[in-house]
């Protein structure tokens, strides 16, 4: 039974007049999707565009999977799986009760339980936010580790599946065995290419099982690409304590996000979605400029708030962003990495970088530099070192994303310029940190990480961008962020 002061469906009708509610009975949806890797974003963004197509269409209910903890699915339990999405800017807070979960599996609790589901017929599309790590792919090749623990435990277990293509393979088998029709694999991760990564590294590790299944998946599974974009910070306390305040109610795991969404994706469904175009979302034929123009833009834009922020002290985005010298080298990024983009007819990228600054300076979201340092080793591949190469193979320099990978290279060693300790979550963690504490000084730290293939390509490390990190990285460390960036919003820089 749920708590009277918890919210829950028993309360929902008790809510304040100005909370925004579910235009539907959130008892009688039904699961049409199932989505892997059930945080914070996908419930701001997904649930959002799909929300208000449930009260005509029940049948594409959301039921959540979370790839390892059971927090999440603690927290809503109790609450019928209903929570408050807060949408913030400077102008204020607006509240929406979300009802669009039907449930959340947890995979180490109940490995079972999620391949019935979604082996399930009713399940026609599974989608994704499992962020860059969770593909188990290498990130120079894009093709599945097949070195990494988990692929092998997959491979050995394949009832037995923790990885995401582990899971997607085994369903997609036992649905071909049951002749059931595959049900189309969304990626709403900020991976180039989402969908195409996604098919390589499932097909892959299915033909590792069985060629044939790796042949059906290859061939016959829908893979399509989408883009993503709305910014979700973690929830705090103070939010919490906030939000459960103006719900007069508790709710255990609100999520906010800023008033902006965006979504693209590439319209290729066999078994049918949700009327998404009736939300807002673009319906295209290819979604890839789309994709270059979010990575190298808003995503590169934030790597590089987060590593100069975190050695300045700035602990969230608008904090840098209201430094004038870091809003100025912000726009000079996104301008260098703008001249690789080939983009549609109609799209104002002058437009779209000015709106990007306005949302970074969003004061009311608290975006943590240091969530969004997480996992830099799976993000600067394609945020920073990709248009570097662009601009390499035109023979042009790069200073700006230059300065940006140096900041990156700095905060892996782990103390900020006042001396605060930063810690490092990233997936070669241990790598990285080595190569850093072994550096005696900036070129060998340099050299030590443009060493890795994997993760800087090896053209970038025998060209003149990695001249241009050293210098910046010797600039940083002789002045500090703050006048380095002075320095290049002035034009005395060495670049």
């Amino acid at each position: 039974m749920t708590e009277p002061h918890r919210l829950s469906r028993r309360t929902l009708s008790g809510l304040k007049p100005e909370i925004g509610r579910p235009g539907f009975d959130p008892a009688r949806l039904a699961t049409g999707v199932v989505h892997l890797g059930i945080g914070a974003f996908a419930r701001a963004h997904l649930a959002a565009y799909t929300a208000p197509l449930l009260a005509a269409e029940p049948a594409w209910g959301i039921l959540g999977v979370s790839l390892r903890r059971a927090d999440t699915r603690d927290a809503l339990a109790p609450q019928d799986w209903l929570y408050a999405c807060a949408t913030r800017d400077g102008a204020g807070e607006a509240i929406e009760i979300m009802g669009t979960l039907t449930g959340i599996l947890v995979v180490p609790e109940a490995p079972a339980a999620v391949l019935h589901r979604l082996a399930d017929p009713a399940t026609r599309i599974v989608t994704l936010t499992v962020t860059e790590k969770g593909y188990c792919r290498n990130t120079a090749s894009d093709a599945l580790d097949e070195d990494d623990p988990a692929v092998r435990h997959d491979l050995a277990h394949p009832m037995a599946p923790t990885t995401v293509p582990g899971l997607l393979a085994a369903a997609l088998a036992a649905r071909r065995t049951a002749g059931v029709a595959p049900f189309a694999v969304l990626s709403c991760d900020n991976l180039a290419a989402n969908g195409a990564v996604t098919r390589r590294v499932v097909s892959r590790l299915a033909a590792l099982r069985d060629p044939d299944l790796g042949r059906f998946v290859a061939g016959e599974v829908a893979f399509p690409s989408c883009m993503v974009d709305r910014i979700v910070p973690a929830t705090t306390p103070a939010d919490r304590a906030r939000i459960d305040a103006a719900l007069g109610v508790a709710d255990a795991w609100p999520v906010l996000c800023e008033p902006f969404r965006q979504w693209v994706i590439e319209d290729r469904f066999p078994l049918g979605r949700p009327a998404w175009e009736e939300t807002g979302a673009e319906l295209v034929a290819d979604v890839r400029p789309y994709e270059d123009m979010k990575l190298r833009l808003l995503n590169a834009s934030h790597s590089a708030i987060a590593y100069l922020g975190q050695l300045a002290g700035w602990p969230t985005v608008a904090a840098a962003v209201a430094e004038p010298a870091l809003r100025a080298y912000i726009a000079t990024l996104m301008a260098e990495s703008a001249t690789t983009l080939r983009l549609p007819a109609g799209v104002d990228l002058a437009s779209y970088r000015h709106a990007l600054l306005e949302r970074f300076a969003n004061p009311a979201l608290h975006h943590r530099t240091a969530q969004i340092a997480m996992d830099g080793s799976q993000k600067l591949p394609q945020r920073l070192f990709a248009p570097a190469l662009d601009r390499l193979r035109a023979g042009q320099r790069a200073p700006a994303i230059a300065l940006a990978v140096a900041a990156w290279l700095r905060f892996l060693r782990g103390v900020a310029e006042d001396g605060v300790a930063l810690a490092l979550d990233d997936p070669q963690a241990r790598r990285l940190r080595d190569a850093a504490r072994a550096a005696g000084d900036d070129r060998a730290l340099r050299d030590a990480v443009f060493a890795l293939p994997d993760i800087v390509p090896p053209a970038l490390a025998a060209a003149p961008f990695a001249d241009d990190v050293l210098a910046a990285l010797v600039e940083l460390a002789t002045h500090g962020v703050r006048r380095v960036l002075a320095r290049r919003r002035d034009g005395t820089a060495v670049p």
